[in-house]
């Protein structure tokens, strides 16, 4: 099999490359990502040399590129999207082009070559939770709080007209927080040991009782490859973590990982403009239909990505660079 993977060169889809090629001897794939400030060829550096592998540098929202990639194909793995809810809220047009016309871009090529779509889409979609309601299931209706999930909603919104209008072959998966190797620093696992590697404080949001359902990519992974080969076509497939720390929690246990005291190193700073309160989802219908479920623990995957990050500082200094510096400076002087 040939897959197309857009945005395999950022966190989950390098990571999706890196389990595919692992796994499957006859397939090829085909990584296609415009890198930008999250997408890092280093992340496929170990298969540059492999000819199951090709880089493509390039855009999803330019149809004849697209289009030159997706008949060669024999099916598409949808990553590539604009996803740091923070950036969203500053400037949501980059957002809206990359996953809503991007998206569309990619359907018009798969529907007029026939063929097999995956979409990859958040949680986030379905809004927040209270403390004590229900987690999320694939029948929970959408209801978007930030410009990132609006975006990510619109996509899914169209992935679906597209099965329904033109009969495409497609799945979908909504999945929880990610977290493991490759991610990039802006996020919280990683943003609060880079910051502690470096001798700085771990920022929280408010007081950091925010909930979160975290997934380690190498599940995540493992279930889109399931739906990908066994998933029911037209069909949405929620995909969690089972486990919910509030974010003060997550940045505590990276604390205690790292050998450092609580006392100095934690800093609280205003909340995030709409900040959701909770997200969990229900994973029980690919458990029952396809036989999945996590199986990284919450405490073994952060030990082992915080294992990662301390053994690869060379991936991940560079990113913390001039650019990224003016970035945090610039965003946390808005709250």
């Amino acid at each position: 099999m040939k897959l197309l993977i857009t945005g395999g060169a950022g966190f989950i889809g390098s990571n999706f490359i890196h389990h595919i090629l692992g796994k499957y001897d006859d397939y090829e794939v085909i990584c296609l990502d415009k890198l930008t400030y999250s997408g890092n060829k280093k992340n496929n550096e170990s298969w540059s040399d492999d000819k199951r592998y090709t880089l493509v540098v390039g855009d999803i929202c330019d149809q004849k590129l697209v289009d030159s990639l997706v008949k060669n194909v024999d099916a598409i793995v949808h990553f590539a999207a604009e996803t740091h809810v923070d950036r969203s809220v500053l400037s949501a047009r980059e957002f809206v082009m990359t996953n809503v016309i991007g998206t569309q871009t990619l359907l018009d090529s798969a529907k007029k070559y026939k063929k097999r779509f995956h979409h990859i889409s958040t949680d986030e979609v379905f809004g927040e939770l209270s403390p004590l309601e229900s987690a999320f299931t694939e029948d929970t209706p959408y209801d978007p709080r930030s410009p990132y999930s609006a975006s990510k909603a619109a996509s899914d919104h169209l992935v679906r007209a597209y099965f329904h209008t033109h009969d495409l072959p497609i799945t979908i998966s909504n999945c929880t927080n990610n977290y493991g190797p490759y991610i990039y620093p802006e996020k919280l696992i990683p943003l609060t040991i880079t910051n502690l590697l470096e001798g700085k404080k771990a920022t929280v949001y408010g007081n950091g009782n925010q909930i979160r359902d975290w997934l380690h990519v190498s599940d995540h992974c493992a279930a889109i490859d399931l739906i990908l080969h066994e998933g029911k076509i037209g069909e949405t497939y929620g995909v969690g973590g089972d486990n919910q720390p509030t974010n003060l929690q997550i940045v505590q246990s990276i604390v205690a990982l790292l050998g450092k005291s609580e006392e100095g190193s934690i800093e609280f700073v205003g909340d995030r403009p709409g900040h959701d309160f909770r997200y969990d989802i229900n994973y029980s219908k690919i458990n029952k239909e396809l036989g999945w479920s996590p199986q990284m623990t919450l405490d073994q995957g952060l030990e082992q990505t915080v294992q990662w990050f301390k053994e690869n500082e060379s991936w991940w200094k560079p990113l913390k660079g001039s650019s990224y510096e003016k970035y945090m400076r610039d965003h946390m002087s808005d709250k």
